[in-house]
C-alpha cells in the first residue's frame, strides 16, 4: 500500500488550532478580521458550536425554526452577522412540500373526543360557522317547505278556529289539557243493542302487497258513505225514546274527546241537553268528516287554500284516499253477511258501502248509560268464527315532508315508517285506535297509500298492508283506556251540571285546552258548509310536456279524446 506521510503536527497547549510560533503566514494573518460569504448557497460556519442552548423555547414551538439549527449564525457578530442578518430578513424560503397527513392509530380513537385548546379568536370563528350552519339548516327547510314564500314555521304558525266564534256566545268554562292526562276511569263490558247494515269479506291478498307489486287505488263512485251525526240517527232517537241511555254519541265523536290531548288542530262538538238526556252532535260538514295529514309535525304545511298540499286539500283527499281503500280490500262476490237490521241511512235499492253499525250501550254510573253507534269495515272468517275488521289508510303525499320514503323503506324498515307516521300523525292513528276499541274490533288493518307522483293528487297506489290487534296497537302508542274514559266522563258530567239547551265544544286554536260556550238554540241551523267538488270537477294538477311547459291531466274520457283530437 502507497503510505500516506501525514507530516509534523505542532502540539498547542494554550487552545484549538496550531500555535503562533509554528506557521510564518498563521504568525502574520491579521486577526479578528470578519468573513462574509459572498453566495447564499455556501454553507460555511462553524463544525460544532459547544455554547449553543438546545432547550430554547422556540424549539419546542416549531421544530422546522432556522434558529434551532446549530449552523444559524445570524446573530453572531464574529461572522458578519450584522450584514448576514440584513440580507436574510427579506429572504423566505417557500415549502412546496405538502403538511403530514394525521396518522390515526389507537391512541387517535380514544382521544379523538378530547378538545383541544384553542385561542380566543378562534372559538368565536368556530361559534360564527355553527351559527352560520344552523342559519342555513333553517332557511333551508324554511324554502322547502314554504307556500308562496311568505308561509311562516310551525312553531309560530296561526291556525283558525274550526267554529267562528259569535260575541254574543257565553263561555262558561275552559279546560286544560293538563288536567285530562291526570283522569282515569273504569267501564265495564259494553253490551250489543243492535247490529245494522252488511259487510264484505276482506281480501287476504292484500296481505301480500309490497311496494313492488302494488296496486292501484280504485274509485268507487257508485257506493254510498254516510256520515250522520247523533240526533239525526233514526235508531238512536228510537233507542232515547226507549229510555236505553242518559248520553248518546258516535264513534267519532267519542274518540275525539279520548284523544283530544294528541289534538293539534282546531275542532268542535255540539252539545245538545234535552230533559235528562245528553247528546253530542257534529255540524254539517265539520272537521271531524275529515282525516286531519301531518297534524302533530314540526313541520309546515302551506296555508294556501288552493295547494294541493295544503292542510284542508290534503284532509279533502285522505278522506276520499279511506273511503276507497276500505272497499277496494274487499272480496266483492255479492257475499255479504247481514245483520238483524238494513243500512238505517240507506234507501231501498241504493249501492252503499261496506260497513256494519254496531249500537253499544256502556255504564258510566248506577244510573247513566252511554249510547254509542260504532262502525266496522269488513269481517273475515276463519274456523267458522267470524271476526270484524276496521280498514283505515295512511297516505304518502310528498317524501320531503316526513323524510321517509315508503317504497324504499317498506320492505326493510317498516318500523321506522310507522314511527314517523306516529310522530307526523298521532291524532288521527290514536282516533282510529279508540274506534276499533270502541267497536271491539278483533283486527284493524291500516293500508299505506301513496301518490303516483308527488304533484298529482288524484292516481294513487297501494303499497303495503299491515294489521294489529287494537288493543296491543294502543299499548304501543301509549293510549291508555282508562284515561279516555276518564276524559269522556269528565265532559259528561260537566255537560249534566248545565241547565237545558245548546252548547258548543271548541278546541282552542292556538292552545292545548278545550272551551265550552253557549249558544243560541237555533245556531249553526242555517250554516252554509263549503262542500268539496267532486274529484272529477276539481283542478287537476298542472303536469310539464315535452317542451318543459305546463299542461292539465285529463279528467275523464271525454277530455282525453279532446286532448287527442288537439282540441
Amino acid at each position: 500500500m502507497v503510505g500516506f506521510e501525514v507530516g509534523a503536527v505542532p502540539f498547542n497547549p494554550d487552545g484549538w488550532g496550531p500555535p503562533e510560533s509554528s506557521s510564518p503566514v498563521l504568525a502574520n494573518h491579521p486577526i479578528n478580521v470578519p468573513f462574509a460569504p459572498f453566495s447564499r448557497s455556501e454553507k460555511l460556519g462553524r463544525i460544532a458550536d459547544w455554547t449553543r442552548n438546545y432547550n430554547h423555547p422556540s424549539r419546542a414551538g416549531n421544530p422546522r425554526n432556522p434558529a434551532d439549527s446549530v449552523f444559524d449564525f445570524t446573530g453572531d457578530e464574529s461572522f458578519g452577522g450584522g450584514y448576514a442578518a440584513d440580507e436574510d430578513s427579506t429572504f423566505r424560503l417557500v415549502d412546496g412540500k405538502p403538511p403530514p397527513r394525521p396518522k390515526f392509530g389507537p391512541r387517535w380513537r380514544f382521544q379523538q373526543q378530547r378538545q383541544l385548546p384553542q385561542r380566543r379568536d378562534e372559538e368565536v370563528e368556530a361559534r360564527k360557522r355553527d351559527a352560520e350552519k344552523d342559519r342555513a339548516r333553517r332557511d333551508r327547510m324554511y324554502n322547502l317547505n314554504r307556500a308562496g314564500g311568505n308561509a311562516s314555521r310551525r312553531e309560530a304558525a296561526v291556525f283558525k278556529s274550526s267554529v267562528d266564534i259569535q260575541p254574543e256566545w257565553n263561555m262558561l268554562d275552559q279546560i286544560p289539557f293538563s288536567t285530562f292526562s291526570k283522569l282515569s276511569f273504569s267501564v265495564p263490558e259494553p253490551e250489543d243493542l243492535l247490529l245494522c247494515g252488511a259487510l264484505e269479506f276482506y281480501d287476504r291478498t292484500y296481505d301480500r302487497v309490497t311496494p313492488k307489486n302494488e296496486r292501484r287505488l280504485e274509485r268507487f263512485k257508485n257506493r254510498n258513505f254516510f256520515k250522520v251525526t247523533t240526533t239525526d240517527d233514526p235508531v238512536i232517537r228510537r233507542l232515547a225514546n226507549e229510555d236505553k241511555a242518559t248520553v248518546f254519541a258516535t264513534d267519532s265523536i267519542l274518540s275525539t274527546l279520548m284523544c283530544a290531548p294528541r289534538s293539534v288542530y282546531s275542532w268542535d262538538i255540539v252539545i245538545q241537553r234535552v230533559g235528562n238526556k245528553l247528546f253530542f252532535d257534529k255540524r254539517d260538514g265539520s272537521q271531524l268528516d275529515l282525516l286531519s295529514v301531518h297534524e302533530t309535525s314540526q313541520e309546515p304545511l302551506p296555508e294556501a287554500k288552493d295547494d294541493i298540499n295544503s292542510a284542508y286539500s290534503l284532509s279533502v283527499e285522505a278522506a276520499y284516499i279511506n273511503q276507497n281503500f276500505s272497499q277496494q280490500a274487499l272480496i266483492r262476490d255479492g257475499n255479504k253477511v247481514t245483520f238483524e237490521e238494513p243500512n238505517p241511512f240507506a234507501n231501498e235499492g241504493e249501492e252503499v258501502a261496506s260497513v256494519a253499525y254496531r249500537y253499544r250501550r256502556w255504564k258510566l254510573d248506577d244510573d247513566m248509560y252511554l249510547v254509542a253507534r260504532c262502525e266496522v269495515q269488513s269481517v273475515i272468517e276463519v274456523n267458522n268464527q267470524r271476526s270484524f275488521l276496521t280498514l283505515n289508510a295512511l297516505n304518502e303525499f310528498d317524501p320531503k315532508y316526513s323524510g321517509v320514503d315508503w317504497r324504499q323503506k317498506l320492505e326493510t324498515q317498516r318500523g321506522a315508517v310507522l314511527a314517523t307516521e306516529l310522530k307526523n300523525n298521532a291524532n288521527k292513528l290514536a282516533k282510529w285506535t279508540a274506534q276499533a276499541l270502541l267497536a271491539s274490533a278483533d283486527l284493524m288493518k291500516l293500508g299505506y297509500v301513496s301518490r303516483v307522483h308527488p304533484r298529482d293528487h288524484f292516481n294513487h297506489v297501494i303499497l303495503s298492508v299491515v294489521g294489529y290487534k287494537p288493543r296491543e296497537f294502543a299499548a304501543q302508542i301509549n293510549l291508555n283506556t282508562s284515561n279516555m274514559w276518564g276524559i269522556v266522563k269528565s265532559i259528561v258530567d260537566l255537560c249534566m251540571k248545565l241547565n237545558e239547551g245548546k252548547y258548543v265544544l271548541v278546541k282552542d286554536p292556538s292552545k292545548p285546552q278545550v272551551r265550552i260556550y253557549e249558544v243560541p238554540p237555533d245556531a249553526f241551523d242555517n250554516d252554509y258548509v263549503e262542500e268539496p267538488l267532486p274529484e272529477e270537477e276539481q283542478v287537476q294538477p298542472p303536469t310539464e310536456d315535452a317542451n318543459g311547459g305546463e299542461t292539465n291531466v285529463p279528467t275523464n274520457e271525454v277530455e282525453q279524446k279532446e286532448v287527442e283530437n288537439g282540441v
